[in-house]
Order: structure tokens, then sequence, then C-alpha cells
């Protein structure tokens, strides 16, 4: 081979160097979403909020069927059982429901209702005589035994200031999120 045609090494050395970096950022900007889609999955929630009805079909009228026509619904997304004992459903004005000797099956949801009734696998009751989520706003929090905030969820002028990942579930599932308020706060 004639000296005229040979690269010289420097330039070598650089076509490989600069072949490697874009090579490892080609490969950094493949697997990103995939590691990235990892960890959000292991930050996401055993047990959530899955649905709301906060403003009870019908007449507001304290009735007890009004009053369990009221309801949250907690999901546990996993297949293994949760044990929410002593696990908290609260409303912003800071009314609480502690869950009592509760587990809940994977995969499974259970309501949670304001009024009286006998508690079952499926639902369960707050034994309240008035109603506990405001129509026009409101957040309902879920918090584990150690009090640790595990999902939450908005509506009205609350709904703009955070996350809501279940909205557009309740907005086309046919849950009321308008109307009037059967409790001013």
């Amino acid at each position: 081979m004639s000296s005229s045609t040979r690269t010289p090494a420097y330039i070598t050395v650089r076509r490989v160097a600069a072949a490697s970096i874009a090579t490892g950022a080609l490969v950094s900007a493949i697997t990103l979403p995939a590691s990235a889609a990892d960890h959000s999955r292991h930050q996401r929630g055993q047990v959530e909020i899955s649905a709301v009805q906060y403003d009870s079909p019908g007449r507001d009228n304290y009735s007890n069927r009004s009053l369990n026509r009221e309801w949250v619904e907690i999901t546990n997304t996993t297949r293994r059982t949760v044990n929410l004992d002593g696990w908290t459903l609260r409303n912003r004005d800071g009314e609480t429901y502690t869950f009592d000797h509760v587990r809940l099956a994977g995969r499974a949801t259970v309501r949670v209702h304001t009024g009286i009734g006998r508690d079952t696998r499926t639902d369960l009751f707050q034994d309240l005589r008035r109603y506990v989520w405001d129509n026009r706003s409101d957040t309902a929090t879920l918090r584990n035994d150690h009090g640790r905030r595990i999902d939450s969820e908005s509506w009205g002028h609350l709904r703009h200031g955070g996350k809501h990942r279940h909205a557009d579930y309740k907005h086309h599932g046919g849950m009321q999120h308008h109307g009037r308020s059967h409790h001013n706060r």
C-alpha cells in the first residue's frame, strides 16, 4: 500500500472514539425509557383510591340509603393480600375513617360507604348519619398504618392543584362530578 492512501493513526483513533461516544449515547437513549418505566413501576402503590362517588344520586335527604350512595373505592392493584388494619381514609376537613381488621385480597376492591351498614368483603360502612364528602370540592386521602400518604383524589377547585390519575376513569365511568352541595363547608 502506498502511504498516500493510508489514514493517519490519530484520525483513526478520533473516529473510533467518536463512534464509541455515539454508540454509548444511542444505547443510553434507548435504555433510558425502559429504566424510567421500571422505576415508576416500583414507585406505584399497591393500594389506590380507584373511584369516588361524592355526590350521592337522588335527593340529599340524610336517609341511610342516600348516605350509602356516597362512597370511596379502594383497590389493591397487586396479586398479594394487603392488611389495611389501622389505615385511614380522610377528607379535607379531617373527618377520618379507620380500617379495622380489614384484609384486601389481591386485585380486589372495597367500597367505603358513608352511612350505616354491615361490613362485608366488598363493602365497608363508616356508620355516620351525615355526609362526609363535599360535592363542590374535597380531597380523599388514604394513609397506611404508619401515617404515610398512599394515595389521594381531589375534585372541584382543589383538583387543579394536584395529580389526578383516576379522573378520566371517573368522568367517563358515570361517576358524578358536579351537582348540588349537600354540605357547605
